[in-house]
């Protein structure tokens, strides 16, 4: 079974953070670094080059397939700012409802900037999304 190509690593997320060129993106992004780290309780970690992920989980599939992956992480894209969390829960769809301007994809939550959301309901949105993460995946985190 290939292996995943999305590790934790040394990198550096200051660097990755100030090498974000707009302005704006960039402060977004600082944000959403406290966010994270206050609601997990984690210190950020470069995941690949350009995934700044807050704690961690292994997960193992009914086909066999397993990894760790980042309970909650964003990434800086071209158009949007990407957030891994795990949105698919019912229980999220009310948060998502009241968040502000955002687009879903299966697991990615695409905000463009942050004051186009709801920071306090983005701030539960991921406290429930790690929630249910580690309720999902139980066990320690690596």
């Amino acid at each position: 079974m290939a292996e995943n190509k999305t590790k934790a690593n040394g990198a550096s997320v200051r660097a990755y953070l100030d090498a974000i060129p707009d302005a704006g993106r960039r402060a977004d992004c600082e944000a959403l670094a406290a966010l994270m780290e206050r609601v997990t309780g984690k210190p950020p970690v470069m995941w690949g080059d350009s995934i700044v992920g807050f704690d961690s989980y292994h997960y193992r599939y009914d086909s066999g397939r397993e990894g760790d992956a980042p309970l909650a992480g964003f990434s800086s894209r071209k158009g949007d700012i990407s957030l891994y969390l795990s949105c698919g829960e019912p229980e999220l769809e009310e948060l998502l409802g009241r968040l502000g301007r955002h687009k879903m994809g299966k697991a990615c939550l695409y905000l463009r900037r942050l004051d186009d959301v709801d920071l306090n309901v983005l701030e539960q949105l991921v406290a429930q999304s790690a929630t249910a993460t580690r309720a999902r995946y139980p066990g320690v985190a690596v």
